[in-house]
């Protein structure tokens, strides 16, 4: 009992808590002894520092078109039905804000440091626009898809980043399979219907396919009959794939998905992208029913109009207390995939943003004098089949299979958010296990 009981009194304890700083809104928002902070975004940095910077030593306000906290490590299961959409967000609004008013859905626009001023556009009504004032700002709008220029792209793939990418490519992958089964759906239209091109060979890419695989293992035989075997999936990535794991386990991961009859590896690049195919610069012409295009990433427009230097791929280059090297002051801060330390090169992943959030609001709280320090903890990655990669770093622990999976599993579901969630998702897995997927639009 003491679990449930704890748990009930901490959400006592918060509304209560909530209640009473609502009833004194008048009084604290006229304290001028604290300094505005405004942050940009709900990713994996913003969302660390909303979550630790001390709010009565700032005014706290965030800005961002986005109105949850995604867990990206777990958006390819939402794909396909294994999870449910809502058991991998955690609405902003229920990490405790000052005033009602603190949280702008809205995109930041354009920025001018000399008068602290930035521009926001609404995400509720775009043809809004306002300024809004700040002490210290921090940038942590993320990234893009990177197309490359590549011609089609934008128009015909789906990314994978947002989760309303995720339910696209649910609700196509759905409608394909329901196409495919309707009078007048000869051979080849079912075939390249249930085509499916993944470009991309990373750990979204592949845990994309690991998603499929299982989908089409566990599901389609019972709902589909007779279709399963006329579903094709094509992984295309121009190097090898997982290139930031350890060479065992990369060629691990690769052994075991072309050992799957319906999947296949394809060393190439990708030159268009059409309604119905894809083109790769050797001249075959691969038709399909789906794009999913997860290849790396690209600044966003914001963050390519900023008056900052940057580094060759666009990123915010920033000192190691993560300051913008160059700006006038230094009340500025960058994090996350959208900026780059001087010297300090770091991958583009969840773990290094969520490190450099908590830090830089320890940073602010202190007042520290100390940089920014990161060690990276390994990778872990789903290849499907109840089987995985685990490459853990800091005692090079490297192991595949079953009990790869069942840490991938473990470790981020004791990474999720909030109990909440750390409720749902299990009993998602098990009603997966137990009843199938949830196939429905």
């Amino acid at each position: 009992l003491i679990g449930p009981v704890a748990l009930v009194e901490t959400r006592c304890h918060r509304r209560y808590s909530v209640k009473n700083q609502q009833n004194d809104n008048n009084v604290v928002v006229e304290n001028n002894q604290r300094k505005k902070l405004v942050i940009l975004g709900t990713g994996w940095g913003s969302y660390s520092v909303l979550k630790h910077i001390d709010k009565n030593k700032y005014d706290v306000v965030v800005v961002s078109p986005r109105n949850h906290f995604l867990f990206t490590p777990l958006l390819c299961s939402t794909t396909v039905g294994t999870l449910e959409f809502r058991s991998i967000i955690e609405p902003v609004r229920s990490v405790h804000f000052r005033n009602i008013r603190d949280f702008h859905h809205s995109s930041a626009v354009k920025l001018d440091p000399k008068s602290k001023t930035l521009t926001c556009q609404s995400a509720v009504h775009p043809d809004s626009l306002y300024e809004l004032r700040y002490d210290k700002l921090i940038i942590g709008v993320g990234a893009v898809s990177n197309t490359f220029g590549i011609p089609g792209v934008k128009e015909h793939s789906f990314f994978l980043k947002e989760l309303t990418d995720a339910r696209n490519i649910r609700n196509r992958i759905i409608s394909n399979f329901e196409l495919a089964v309707q009078p007048g759906s000869n051979e080849k239209i079912q075939d390249q219907l249930l085509h499916i091109v993944i470009v991309g060979g990373g750990p979204t890419g592949v845990e994309f396919g690991a998603e499929l695989y299982d989908f089409l293992c566990e599901d389609v035989s019972r709902l589909y009959g007779g279709l399963q075997h006329k579903v094709k999936v094509t992984l295309i990535e121009a190097n090898k794939i997982l290139g930031s794991f350890d060479k065992r386990l990369r060629e691990y991961a690769e052994k075991k998905i072309e050992k799957r009859k319906q999947f296949e590896i394809v060393q190439a690049v990708v030159c268009r992208v059409t309604a119905d195919s894809v083109h790769l610069k050797d001249g075959t012409i691969i038709p399909c029913g789906l794009v999913v295009w997860s290849t790396g990433l690209s600044p966003r427009t914001f963050v390519q109009q900023l008056p900052f230097k940057k580094d060759k791929y666009g990123h915010i280059l920033t000192n190691r207390k993560l300051q913008i090297s160059d700006a006038t002051e230094n009340n500025i801060f960058a994090i996350g995939d959208c900026a780059d330390i001087e010297g300090m090169p770091l991958p583009a992943t969840a773990q290094v943003a969520e490190k450099q959030g908590k830090w830089l609001a320890k940073h602010l709280n202190e007042e520290t004098q100390d940089d920014f320090t990161f060690s990276n903890l390994g990778m872990l990655a789903y290849l499907g089949g109840y089987s995985g990669l685990t490459d853990l770093k800091p005692r090079y622990f490297k192991f595949t299979g079953f009990h790869a999976w069942f840490m991938w599993r473990s470790a981020y579901l004791t990474r999720l958010g909030n109990w909440k969630l750390r409720l749902q998702v299990p009993v998602d897995w098990l009603k997966t296990f137990l009843f199938g997927r949830d196939i429905s639009r």
